[in-house]
Order: C-alpha cells, then structure tokens, then sequence
C-alpha cells in the first residue's frame, strides 16, 4: 500500500473526531440525552405545583380576611345603632323638662334667687329659702247634664266660646328661674 492510500482511509472514530472539529453534528443522538433532560423536567413541575399552592394558600387567607371583615363591619354597625339608642335615652333623659318633671317626683323646689360670691369677696344678691310653687288646682268639671261641645246649629252665646280655656300647666315666666336658666353655669 502506498502513502496515499494510508490516507484515504480513515477509522471510524477517526472521522467522528474530525466531522466534530469541523462543526458537523454526530450521526446519532446520544443515549444518555434523554436522562439529562429529566430533572430539568422535574424542577419546572415542582415549581409550577409550588405556585399553584401558594396561590391557594394566598387566597384562602384573604378570603378569611374578608370574611373577618364583614364580620367586624356588622359588629361595628350594631354597636353605633346602640350607641344611638343609647345617647337618644341620655338625651331623653337630660331634658329640661324630664329633669324638671323627676325632681318633682323626688319633692324638689325650684331655688329662689341665687346669690353669687365676686372674686373681690362681695356677694351679689340676697339668699333666700327657696319656697315649693302652689299646686295647680284642676279646672272645675262641667255638669253631667250640660252637653260638652255645642251643637253646629246654635250661635255662639254671648262670645264665651271665643275665650281660652284656663292652662292647667303653672307659667314658666313667673317669678323663680328655671334651672336652665341660672347665671353662673
């Protein structure tokens, strides 16, 4: 054999070695491929399944959020509703006429005038004891025969149904101040 036939021929792994140093691709894939490619495979699933159930995780607790929510705003809407009714009842009770009517239940008297102690020392006004109002007396009830209001048809007598009727309730304007009313407060 000559020279040039040494060259011509070539080893099988000699012509692998020079088609890969040429940049030419192997004939056939490698076994081993496929095997590489599986924990890659593996780590895209257990990060995709590890979202997913993050994302359930988060959900679920602001789904608890919310509903914890809506349970505080109808807790806080029954308690102004009760704190309504019951600043309604302060108000009821701190009127002036309601404290007025129960210090009457309790026997209590109107002051008389009040007197007043300046910073100098000198008192303003003269004590006096404060006295209980007359008791009104109730109007005289009309007789049993005598109608209560009278017929459409008859005239007017004389002008005494033009008149008011007496008030049964004591004039506030007279005479001793209402508790409202005193200087000082």
């Amino acid at each position: 054999m000559t020279k040039a036939g040494k060259v011509a021929t070539l080893t099988r792994g000699q012509a692998a070695r020079l088609g890969r140093a040429l940049g030419g691709r192997p004939a056939r894939p490698r076994p081993g491929g496929q095997a590489a490619r599986m924990p890659f495979v593996l780590l895209v699933v257990a990060l995709l399944a590890g979202g997913l159930i993050s994302l359930l995780l988060l959900n679920s607790a602001l789904n608890e959020g919310s509903f914890q929510l809506s349970k505080l705003r109808k807790e806080t809407t029954a308690l102004t509703d009760e704190e309504q009714a019951l600043q309604r009842d302060v108000d009821a009770y701190s009127a002036p006429d309601a404290l007025q009517r129960r210090a009457h239940e309790l026997g209590l008297v109107p002051g008389g005038s009040p007197v007043f102690i300046g910073q100098d020392g000198k008192i303003a006004g003269s004590p006096a004891v404060a006295e209980a109002p007359p008791t009104p007396t109730a109007p005289a009830a009309p007789p049993a025969s005598a109608p209560t209001t009278p017929p459409a048809s008859a005239p007017a007598a004389s002008g005494a149904a033009a008149q008011p009727a007496p008030s049964a309730a004591p004039s506030a304007a007279g005479g001793s101040p209402q508790p409202s009313q005193t200087p000082g407060r």
